[in-house]
């Protein structure tokens, strides 16, 4: 963040900046007003109807001149804005207005709909800058965020347009027919306009390196991750770091950190014990099939008499109060590390038997893991102990299988209250976890790895459980194939298409519609279903009807072959839900396709390509290649369809057309079910747990204790990582957090190591 205050040269930046905008948004009025003019003429030919021809005749009469009323009266509606924004007052928002209950009429509904629906395509093209550019201005003026009536903000300036444009005396019917227009400049000219003028503050020094975090909670008054549990008011505390890096490198920062303990954790042997005797102890342990017979035989005995001796004892201190139990397993946990040091044959296996005890009386001193599980993470400390002792890599390497079952089944548990955890299926499976792993001693790695993938397959299902989460799952599995396969359908027709005649109206059908179509058929039916291969023969068989046919031979073919056709169209669009006027006018659009054919209007497709079409189109999936398939997009509104009640507790939350970079992308997948986070979302903190991700990991679950559900797509996802508004509870694991007390343990007294 920079270091610029807050003052009146400051407050003059701000004024300047929206000084800057409103000139870029006049230019562009200027040259949409333009724009407008020629799109009128355009469509005012002669291949109208008369109807259409005078609707047109009256829009562009109404229009004016190039320099036309509507553009006037928008530029005086943004210096009026403006020339509020300057008032002391127009910031302070501490007046309060008196309260007005009025009816809203049609007109003021319909004008509130124009300008929201433009107001959220400029906020969805323009989102970062735009956000950017805010931050800076509060920070200028010293406010919490930006009046409710300020120039900059996409919906004043939406509405400016729209109230201006009624003002003028252009009619809302010209409005819905040229938005397609205005959207595409307007976007254009506001995504450059926000940026030139974070540009421009940024040279004058406001705020070089944003620190999103925490403007966005200073902006939305939210607590902060580091001093509560948010949700459920527990005590748990997030890491706090002033790297100084930006946001979206906390996931890097924390893999740094944390092979950073590594690193320092061989130092620490090799400075006490000696680096060749470290070194090769390390090298040695390379192949899982060597462990075993690293440990003496008589050392393997007194550790397996030990363990039985510590199982015992911990067995009899679940049933005690936690504090008090806790203090006695440590101190048990102590005495026979102590003994098995005494009987350790080598100064590397003293060294690894203290560090091990180190690093478990960490995690046992954790109160936020419940007391029922910190029992059986207590009897893992024997069965880590032998595969430390005899695979080196354990020190070695953040991935190796004992750590990583550890930090799943800790990142899992210490979002859960204690109640939550006793008697549950989750403690049930860690207790089945661990017992696996006392059965089989002698197999290092393999057992922890086999443990790590059952856990992991226990908490995909055991977080899903609920019917709710089960009816999501199921739900947007069906949205996300559908769209997967639609996407390949497309990619396939375009390609069959490619350099044929076949009329834009009917390859607008197929590619829009019919794709769609076939996709759905396939996931219902199956692909070799003969439904779903009729929709496919459908296909090849409108391009056929389509072509021109100047041959009267050909006409009867077309009119005979015609019924069944058009009813296989209605049968597709069924599947889609469409309405009867829908189909009413995608049917007469290819009725008027087919009258051109009739008079030899289209081109002309010869029968073998034709059949070259049909038969790729019967055999279409065999042709997929999934390295063409595109990230499927989220429909919110069919999810929420077929989710049905449940919908009211799931918060669908699209990508929203943000820019994502692979690097963010990375972040997302590296997420690990289970974990828990505080999501800052809709001026709201809460405590979530990621639960599920679908198959290509393009949708995510988060759910919060009181049960509300979060599904969010990859894209909007990285960016909550990057924004840093989903942030993890936990910034390291419980190995490496224990790790490192480890080391702070020894560095204060290095005699401990060995002694």
């Amino acid at each position: 963040m920079g270091s610029t205050s807050t003052g009146a040269p400051f407050s003059s930046l701000a004024i300047e900046a929206r000084k800057r905008f409103v000139a870029a948004v006049e230019h562009t009025m200027d040259l949409l007003g333009l724009a407008l003019r020629e799109w009128l003429v355009t469509h005012a030919s002669p291949a109208g109807s008369l109807r259409q021809l005078s609707e047109l005749g009256e829009d562009l009469l109404a229009f004016g001149a190039p320099e036309s009323r509507w553009v006037e009266l928008v530029r005086g509606q943004l210096h009026k804005t403006l020339d509020a924004a300057a008032e002391p007052a127009a910031s302070s928002g501490s007046a309060l207005e008196p309260l007005r209950l009025e009816l809203v009429g049609d007109e003021e509904t319909e004008n509130s709909l124009l300008s929201l629906r433009l107001a959220l395509a400029i906020q969805n093209e323009t989102s970062l800058e735009f956000n950017e550019l805010c931050l800076r201005i509060q920070h200028l003026e010293g406010v919490p965020k930006l009046p409710a009536k300020d120039v900059l903000r996409p919906e004043v300036l939406a509405r400016a347009l729209v109230d201006q444009w009624v003002a003028a005396g252009l009619s809302r019917t010209l409005w819905a027919k040229a938005q397609e227009l205005m959207h595409q400049r307007l976007l254009d000219a506001l995504m450059a306009a926000y940026r030139d003028i974070n540009v421009f503050l940024v040279s004058q020094g406001v705020m070089p390196e944003i620190d999103l975090k925490n403007l966005v909670r200073q902006r939305r008054g939210a607590p902060s991750p580091a001093s509560t549990g948010v949700a459920t008011g527990r005590p748990d505390k997030l890491a706090q770091q002033d790297s100084g890096a930006p946001p979206g490198s906390r996931f890097a920062l924390a893999s740094q950190r944390a092979r950073s303990v590594i690193s320092s954790l061989h130092r620490l042997l090799s400075t006490h014990i000696g680096g060749n005797t470290v070194s090769q102890h390390l090298d040695s342990g390379a192949e899982d099939e060597r462990q075993a017979s690293r440990i003496a035989p008589s050392f393997a005995a007194a550790i397996a008499d030990i363990e039985a001796t510590y199982r015992i004892a911990i067995s009899q201190y679940a049933a005690g109060d936690p504090a008090g139990a806790t203090r006695r397993v440590i101190l048990d946990m102590r005495r026979h590390a102590s003994e098995l040091k005494r009987r350790a044959p080598t100064v590397v296996d003293k060294a690894t038997i203290e560090i091990v005890a180190l690093m478990f009386q960490s995690i046992l001193a954790e109160e936020r893991i419940p007391f029922s599980v910190r029992v059986w993470f207590a009897r893992l400390q024997m069965p880590v102990l032998r595969v430390a002792l005899a695979d080196p890599e354990f020190f070695g390497t953040l991935e190796h299988p004992a750590r990583m079952l550890i930090d799943r089944m800790g990142s899992c548990v210490l979002g859960f209250d204690a109640p939550d955890i006793s008697g549950s299926a989750l403690e049930g499976e860690i207790r089945r976890v661990v017992q696996m792993i006392e059965q089989y001693p002698e197999t290092g790695q393999r057992v922890f790895r086999l443990a790590h993938d059952e856990f992991v397959a226990f908490l995909s299902k055991y977080l899903t459980q609920g019917d709710a989460a089960q009816r999501v799952m199921s739900v947007v599995q069906q949205v996300e194939q559908k769209k997967t396969m639609t996407v390949q359908y497309i990619i396939e027709l375009r390609k069959m298409l490619d350099g044929i005649p076949v009329p834009e109206s009917i390859r607008g059908f197929l590619f829009n519609i019919w794709a769609e179509a076939m996709a759905v058929a396939a996931l219902r039916h199956g692909v070799q279903d003969e439904k779903t291969a009729a929709l496919k023969r459908a296909a090849s068989d409108l391009v056929w009807a389509a072509s021109a046919k100047p041959q009267l031979e050909e006409r009867k073919r077309v009119l005979q072959a015609l019924p069944s056709l058009l009813q296989r169209l209605r049968q597709g669009m069924v599947l889609l839900g469409l309405t009867s006027e829908s189909q009413d006018e995608h049917i007469h659009a290819i009725g008027q396709t087919l009258i051109d054919a009739f008079m030899s209007k289209t081109g002309t497709v010869a029968a073998a390509q034709i059949d070259v079409i049909a038969e790729r189109l019967a055999n279409l999936e065999a042709f997929f290649d999934d390295g063409q398939a595109q990230a499927p997009s989220l429909d919110v509104a069919s999810i929420k369809l077929l989710l049905g009640p449940d919908a009211a507790s799931i918060e669908v939350m699209a990508d929203a057309g943000l820019s994502v970079t692979p690097e963010m992308r990375a972040w997302v997948n590296e997420l690990q079910i289970g974990s828990w986070f505080l999501l800052d979302h809709s001026d709201c903190v809460s405590l979530v747990q990621f639960v599920w991700c679908s198959k290509q990991r393009q949708l995510h679950l988060f759910t919060s204790a009181e049960g509300r559900g979060f599904l969010i797509q990859a894209g909007r996802l990285a960016s909550y990582l990057w924004t840093e508004l989903l942030v993890p509870v936990e910034e390291e694991t419980l190995t490496v957090r224990a790790t490192r007390d480890a080391l702070s343990t020894l560095d204060a007294n290095p005699g401990q190591l060995l002694n």
